[in-house]
């Protein structure tokens, strides 16, 4: 019989990697929606909102494992703790969890979310496994795209990261659904340590487009674990492969 797996988030950036990854092995997959809609390439869509706990309980019924890549700077450990409930009741046997690296480190309002969501998995009392990935490649120029009309970029001073691929973190994601709660696993950083002001110069030179770039210090304890690289992950860390010079040279070959 094939594994019953729900996927929350299943339509965000790194959803839409997972979900043919999971299909692809054969899994029964299900995706949590805040609407319902007809079944896509074998994928189920069931509607249910997290946050404020509808029809999550029917969702999770019958499933195997939930892998839970849902997630919102507001209200996350609530979304989360609702989903745990229902898991819980429904006798899910494994949940794997995304989260972020530094969550516990960084007192800003993603990562506190993300380290209180890690927290409310850890202590739910289903079998459970937790991934730590650094901020994907389409970060930064998601965020440049937002600013483009303006003539001047805000860029946080001392703030260097590791970004990576997110089809690496899918398919990662995917092996750890598939396998045993391990709880917390290596983290999953790229290959690359590179600073904000690097990333968004080099993605306006992919653009064609000049603007002026305005450094801001990040204040208080923030800045102080940026500033030291305490965000940063080596040793213990699981590396990708894909580098951001890839990921730029990717998005230009895009027609």
């Amino acid at each position: 019989m094939a594994t019953k797996i729900l996927v929350t988030g299943g339509t965000g950036t790194l959803g839409r990697q997972v979900l043919p990854l999971l299909r692809n092995t054969g899994a029964d997959v299900r995706v949590l929606s805040r609407r319902a809609r007809e079944p896509v390439d074998g994928v189920e869509f069931v509607a249910g909102d997290l946050l404020r706990d509808k029809e999550i309980d029917a969702a999770a019924a019958g499933v195997d494992t939930i892998l839970h890549l849902a997630g919102d700077a507001k209200g996350d450990e609530v979304a989360t703790e609702n989903l745990m409930r229902a898991a819980f009741a429904a006798g899910v046997r494994h949940v794997v969890y995304i989260s972020v690296t530094a969550a516990d480190l960084l007192p800003l309002t993603y990562f506190r979310a993300k380290f209180a969501a890690e927290q409310v998995v850890a202590t739910s009392g289903v079998p459970w496994t937790t991934l730590r990935a650094a901020q994907f490649h389409d970060f930064v120029p998601n965020l440049v795209d937002a600013m483009l009309k303006s003539p001047v970029l805000p860029i946080l001073g001392g703030v260097r990261v590791q970004p990576v691929d997110a089809r690496e973190v899918a398919a990662r994601l995917v092996e750890l659904a598939l396998g045993a709660p391990t709880g917390r696993v290596p983290d999953l950083v790229g290959p690359t340590v590179i600073s904000m002001r690097e990333l968004v110069r080099d993605y306006l030179k992919a653009l064609g487009k000049r603007r002026a770039l305005l450094t801001v210090r990040v204040p208080g304890k923030a800045g102080r674990v940026y500033r030291a690289g305490e965000n940063l992950v080596f040793d213990s860390a699981d590396v990708g492969k894909l580098t951001w010079e890839d990921y730029l040279t990717e998005r230009a070959d895009r027609p």
